[in-house]
């Protein structure tokens, strides 16, 4: 037994019901949407999306980082992507620590990462502000994109959208 046989058995069981070989890398509804990793948010779902709609890209705190502007880069050049929603959510772990607590708790482990930036919310707003005007003002992207962003509610279900 392996600690990756349930998920062996679970996609045997998916390919028999696999329906979406005709997709490509497009996005059919020229959608980005970033968000966080929290296994809460279903991001498909709950925009009414279906596989093939749109680009995920997914991290901790749904920030915009140096690797995000690049997936999005790619994307609207090569993926069809023109409009982008920047989607925080309420109860993210990420806006609960800082980085010194990161630091200090795998410190407890024996492991340093002072080199890494973990970059923690410790204010959501501001650090969506920050983020969207990143999308905003790139350079590599086109300036008349659509950028938007919502907050997703973890309890509700309820996406509030931000005008910033």
């Amino acid at each position: 037994m392996t600690a990756f046989d349930d998920l062996l058995a679970a996609n045997e069981k998916f390919t028999r019901t696999f329906q979406d070989s005709d997709l490509t890398g497009a996005a059919v509804r020229g959608l980005a949407v970033i968000t966080c990793m929290d296994s809460r948010i279903d991001p498909l779902g709950l925009l009414g999306l279906t596989p093939g709609d749109a680009k995920i890209l997914r991290n901790a705190g749904a920030r915009v980082t140096d690797d995000v502007l690049r997936t999005l880069i790619l994307a609207v050049y090569l993926l069809g992507v023109d409009r982008v929603l920047v989607m925080p959510h309420t109860d993210c772990g990420m806006s609960k620590v800082t980085d010194d607590d990161v630091h200090a708790l795998a410190a407890q482990r024996g492991v340093d990462t002072r080199s890494l930036e973990f970059r923690t919310v410790p204010d959501q707003d501001t650090a969506l502000r920050h983020d969207l005007l990143r999308i905003r003002t790139s350079p590599f992207l086109p300036a008349d994109m659509a950028v938007g962003s919502a907050i997703y509610d973890v309890h509700t279900g309820k996406l509030m959208p931000v005008e910033l």
